[in-house]
């Protein structure tokens, strides 16, 4: 472990045997950091030996660190794109994994602007429940009695397609949530969800959040703690019910369900638990219907304890609009996961947003680290590789780049996140996530970086040339104070000809020009998912761009490096480009989107 490192108490005292138990295995795995993650190696290399990818790295059956390290190189998701694409083509032999491929998992992540295809085997899905085992037994170290109530968690399963090759690709909590890990779960006192199954699996985003929605009404004064995966999906969960509300309690008041709910599984099952409640009809009516909806969340679950939401990286944004519609209740962010892994917990998730750390399980995976300094361009495959740094050799207060080696065949595969060193567990460290790296933009699960943003503003460009008209300069920012969020893009125009300038139907359509180049999770964020509202162009005035400069110069900006920024948030320069507005434009339809990947 590394020198003069921070590490925190030992965790208890459980409250109940299961729980004991579970923390007792987080005591063992993070005090054996290092032996597990060597043990975790050793399995990886030893089962997938006689894989293709293996192979061609002579580690002739060597399954030590060093060996490892000095044969096989670190990669990205293009370099592997050549193989997830002849799995997915339906090629069965053992090309990253001696265990069959059971499914793919779609990355909010992208690559030429489709989902990333991330290969799992069937037992990934066990490992995954083992993190989500040691959740609870943690927070009941911070929150007692959340056996005597249950979770409003608002939870959705999204569209799924086939590979070529007959495989499932789908998100990760897709398949978990469809899995017999879920729903054939075991009765858990300090688990319980007021949605049922059915509400939860409707493809039907309507349907799925209407009925969850309701089933939380109904056991209004049972629910402890209210939650989604991300602060947006809480958000959009509040603004569904300011839309809907009046036929809500109108359910409530009579027993009938909406006719609009006709997934036959999930009609039979909401009629079981619908039945009229005048009464409770009535109190949530009265809170929907005042103009003010401040603490709107505790006034009509008045026994809510905290918020389960992940608020860390760019869900950042949304704490203000979050605390306001709690009344201030506590935000909790409980694990750490990706696609391509599940990697840790927050061992202290009553903490403050800005105090979070998540600490990393040595066993979920194998744990490598590509320092990063965030002053420099960052490493490039034409550097010379630098050292990757283990798991517990890390230093406190150092960036890294974290790398990953899994059981299903990724091996020493940069994710891409960046992460901040805050202290140890034992010997495990734990991390605060900076961001992820090159996003630019990010509502939701959507993430767009600077070539996307720069390749969609030249698509619009295409628009304004029979106008003689150019952009001058740009810049962006994810505004999040609407519901759903959405993008805004400033544009500082040169019209050429001014009898002949672009109308504002024109410039409505460069929006929509520009939502049509972005990639497909952004798309189906605002197709399929209503989680993404329609993109804006604010136009400024001539000559705002150079105030902005002489604004950052003024700042102690060096006029020889100045460059515009292509995101922009912080406060002055915001009020100063909407000081600045002489227009503002709306994409006037949806981008177009399918299920199905491009081939």
């Amino acid at each position: 472990m590394a020198v003069g490192s921070a590490i925190s108490s030992p965790l208890g005292p459980a409250a109940c045997d299961k729980d004991a138990k579970a923390l007792q295995f987080i005591e063992e795995t993070t005090r054996n950091a290092d032996l597990v993650q060597e043990r975790v190696l050793a399995e990886i290399l030893a089962r997938n030996a006689n894989t293709e990818y293996l192979k061609r790295f002579n580690l002739n059956g060597a399954t030590d660190r060093d060996t490892f390290k000095s044969k096989l190189p670190m990669i990205t998701y293009e370099d592997l794109q050549p193989e997830i694409q002849r799995i997915a083509n339906g090629d069965r032999s053992p090309i990253l994994s001696t265990h069959p491929i059971s499914e793919f998992l779609t990355s909010s992540g992208t690559s030429a602007g489709e989902r990333k295809l991330m290969p799992t085997i069937q037992e990934e899905l066990d490992r995954r429940q083992l993190l989500y085992s040691l959740l609870m037994p943690v927070m009941n170290l911070y929150v007692p009695g959340l056996d005597k109530g249950k979770g409003l968690y608002f939870l959705f399963v999204k569209s799924e397609t086939k590979t070529p090759g007959g495989l499932l690709a789908r998100p990760v909590l897709t398949s978990y949530y469809k899995s017999e890990h879920f729903k054939t779960r075991p009765y858990d006192p300090y688990n319980v969800y007021t949605s049922p199954n059915e509400a939860i699996l409707c493809p039907d985003s309507f349907q799925s959040m209407y009925t969850q929605m309701l089933c939380g009404l109904i056991q209004r004064h049972q629910v402890l703690r209210l939650g989604a995966v991300f602060a947006s999906g809480l958000l959009r969960a509040i603004r569904f019910l300011q839309l809907n509300w009046t036929q809500l309690v109108h359910d409530l008041k009579t027993g009938t369900l909406n006719p609009k709910i006709t997934d036959p599984a999930l009609k039979e099952t909401m009629t079981r638990i619908l039945k009229p409640d005048p009464e409770m009809s009535n109190s949530i009516s009265k809170e929907c219907s005042k103009e003010n909806w401040e603490g709107i969340l505790t006034r009509i679950w008045p026994n809510t304890k905290y918020l389960d939401v992940i608020v860390t990286g760019a869900m950042a944004q949304y704490i203000p609009t979050l605390d306001y519609y709690s009344g201030g209740l506590p935000l909790a962010c409980t694990m750490y996961a990706s696609s391509e892994c599940y990697f840790g917990l927050n061992l202290n998730p009553m903490c403050k947003p800005s105090e979070v750390s998540y600490t990393i399980m040595p066993n979920m995976a194998y744990f490598e680290f590509l320092p990063h300094d965030p002053n420099s361009a960052g490493w490039t495959t034409r550097d010379s590789p630098p050292k990757l740094v283990d798991l517990v050799d890390l230093e406190v207060g150092k960036e890294y780049e974290l790398v990953i080696s899994t059981y299903a065949g990724l091996c020493r595969y940069r994710v891409g996140d960046i992460l901040r060193v805050t202290g140890f567990h034992n010997s495990a460290p734990q991390f605060h996530f900076v961001r992820r790296k090159n996003v630019l933009l990010s509502i939701d699960s959507d993430k767009t970086d600077e070539a996307e943003l720069q390749k969609a503003v030249e698509n619009a460009l295409q628009l304004l040339k029979e106008f003689n008209t150019s952009v001058v300069e740009y810049t962006s920012y994810a505004d999040t104070k609407t519901i759903p969020g959405h993008y805004v893009i400033y544009w500082e125009l040169l019209v050429k000809d001014s009898a002949n300038s672009p109308s504002e139907e024109v410039l409505s359509q460069c929006c929509l020009a520009m939502e049509e180049s972005l990639n497909s999770v952004y798309r189906q964020g605002r197709v399929a998912d209503n989680s993404i509202g329609p993109l804006e162009i604010r136009v400024v005035k001539n000559g705002t761009f150079e105030e902005l400069m002489d604004y950052a110069i003024s700042r102690g900006a060096s006029i020889n490096q100045y460059k515009v920024p292509r995101c922009v948030n912080f406060t002055p320069i915001m009020e100063l480009l909407d000081s600045r507005v002489v227009s503002t434009h709306f994409s006037p339809a949806l981008p177009h989107w399918t299920p199905e990947r491009k081939r």
